[in-house]
């Protein structure tokens, strides 16, 4: 079975790879145009590109798929089959209907919840206690294809929304794997979703992680493990940007939401309901460090409220 990759960040790179290992007849990759990144603003590879080309596989990059611009990759190319992995584009009904097996997606939540661009990072900030991966045929709609398989696993009181990202593209890979060999000797399972039982997870911005201290101590933690590594929940103190990477659950309420105070060396903040116990922090113009260590050489005024 000749397979066309199509996918762009670092979470389709294990599905690449699994199926690389696997034996699979990986024909192409398609994925974004490269990207400039950091200060100097150099154009960077996606990682699905980075790893093609390790492993001699063609690569395709193109600004869009609308006008049959995918078009002759396909008639060239010739796939049964099209595994996408986090391309970052809905497909056209050309490129759907061109492979003789059609398409199959790997999404990072147990469908029908969390339907969307950012199904890992919502499900944290949301506080579900249980995900995973999901493979699905795919059609015309977001997300809505009809379902192969699932694999559930526990999310951790204390797991970022990286660390989950790492563990269910792992997940993910081994899925794909079954998928397609179940797809090739006939056996793939087909069950419709349950529109009624969807919900959408929009896309993640930088002012997602900016912390309302009136809510409860729970869901700011929620927020803060769902938005490490990107972008980093934070607050505002004295007209400067405070982030917090990690933090852990407080006691109880001691003032007015937003109010800190020092004890030791711990850092506490009072919100709607309860408190946190900021961990790791970082002040504009400086470095990243435990809160322990940023109170060793910064001085705070504890009559200042954050915002």
């Amino acid at each position: 079975m000749k397979i066309l990759f199509m996918g762009t960040p670092d979470f389709a790179v294990p599905c690449m790879r699994a199926l690389i290992d696997a034996g699979f007849e990986v024909c192409g990759a398609v994925t974004q145009p490269d990207k400039p990144k950091g200060r100097g603003h150099r154009l960077m590879p996606p990682p699905v590109k980075v790893c093609a080309e390790e492993n001699n596989i063609p690569v395709f990059q193109s600004e869009t798929l609308k006008d049959k611009a995918l078009l002759p990759v396909l008639e060239e190319l010739e796939p049964d089959l099209i595994a996408v992995v986090a391309y970052g584009k809905l497909l056209p009904e050309y490129v759907l209907n061109f492979p003789k097996y059609g398409c199959v997606n790997v999404h990072g939540s147990l469908l029908p919840k969390y339907r969307g661009a950012a199904p890992i990072q919502r499900c944290v900030i949301d506080g579900e206690k249980v995900t995973g991966v999901t493979t699905m045929y795919m059609e015309k709609g977001l997300d809505t294809g009809d379902m192969i398989y699932k694999s559930e696993t526990e999310i951790k009181p204390d797991e970022t929304c990286g660390e989950l990202h790492d563990r269910l593209s792992k997940m993910g890979a081994e899925l794909l794997v079954k998928t397609i060999r179940s797809i090739e000797d006939g056996s793939a399972p087909r069950e419709k979703q349950d529109d009624d039982k969807a919900c959408y997870a929009a896309m993640i911005s930088k002012e997602t992680g900016h912390i309302d201290w009136n809510r409860s101590a729970e869901e700011i933690l929620n927020l803060i493990r769902g938005t490490n590594p990107w972008p980093i929940s934070y607050t505002i103190y004295n007209e400067e940007t405070l982030k917090i990477y990690r933090a852990r659950l407080g006691g109880d309420c001691f003032g007015e939401p937003g109010r800190f105070r020092i004890r030791g060396k711990k850092l506490e903040i009072s919100c709607g309901s309860g408190c946190i116990e900021a961990a790791e922090i970082q002040l504009k113009g400086g470095k990243r460090m435990t809160a322990e260590s940023f109170l060793n050489g910064h001085r705070l005024d504890e009559n200042i409220v954050l915002k």
